[in-house]
C-alpha cells in the first residue's frame, strides 16, 4: 500500500499546481511599480523637441501614460479608443513614443488623430526601461500624487477601460472628471 501512496501523493500535489496555473490570467503581468511613485523622467516632446515633457507634467492630476509606437500593431488597434477618451476629456493622456521614427510618428498622429496632451519621444528606450516596459502598447494609470495605480499590457479597449480603469479612477477621484490637486 505504501508504494502506491507516494506516487498518488505526488500526482495530487502536481494536479493542484496545474489547476492553480490554469486559473491564472496569462496576459496579466504584475508591475513592481504599482503602489509606488512613478519613475522620474524628462524627454523632448515628439512634436517640438525644444520643449520637454516629464513626470512633473503629470503631477497633480490623475492621468494616463500610454506607451506607443508606429511599428506596434496593438497600438493601432487601441488608437481609435484613445482618441475617443481624449475627446471625452475625462483625464489627460500622455504618450511615451518608444523607439520610433519621429517624422513617421508625427505623421501617424496627424492622420489618425492625436489623443495626447503631449507625447515624449523616447528614441533609445531608456525611459521605457525605467518604467518596466517590455512591449507596446502599455498603459499606466497615475494618481494625483504621482503613484502608479495600475498597469495594463495590451491594447486598451472599452471593456478594459470599464472594468479595470474606471473603478480605480473613481476610487481615487470620487467622480469624473477627476479634479486636479490644485482645484480641491
Amino acid at each position: 500500500m505504501w508504494r502506491y501512496l507516494i506516487p498518488i501523493s505526488g500526482f495530487v500535489v502536481l494536479a493542484v499546481f496545474l489547476a492553480r496555473g490554469l486559473s491564472l490570467n496569462p496576459r496579466y503581468v504584475p508591475s513592481p511599480l504599482v503602489g509606488k511613485p512613478a519613475p522620474e523622467f524628462e524627454l523632448p516632446r515628439l512634436k517640438n523637441p525644444e520643449i520637454t515633457v516629464g513626470t512633473r507634467d503629470l503631477a497633480g492630476n490623475v492621468a494616463l501614460l500610454n506607451v506607443w509606437a508606429t511599428w506596434c500593431v496593438g497600438c493601432r488597434q487601441e488608437h481609435g479608443f484613445l482618441v475617443e477618451l481624449a475627446e471625452a476629456n475625462d483625464l489627460p493622456i500622455y504618450g511615451l513614443n518608444w523607439k520610433d521614427n519621429r517624422s513617421i510618428a508625427m505623421s501617424w498622429l496627424s492622420s489618425l488623430g492625436d489623443p495626447y496632451v503631449a507625447s515624449a519621444f523616447d528614441e533609445l528606450g531608456e525611459v521605457a526601461i525605467d518604467w518596466g516596459v517590455y512591449g507596446a502598447p502599455e498603459t499606466f494609470l497615475l494618481a494625483r500624487d504621482g503613484t502608479v495605480l495600475y498597469k495594463h499590457i495590451a491594447p486598451l479597449t472599452r471593456e478594459v477601460w470599464t472594468t479595470e480603469f474606471l473603478p480605480r479612477i473613481i476610487a481615487e477621484c470620487g467622480t469624473l472628471p477627476c479634479p486636479s490637486v490644485g482645484s480641491e
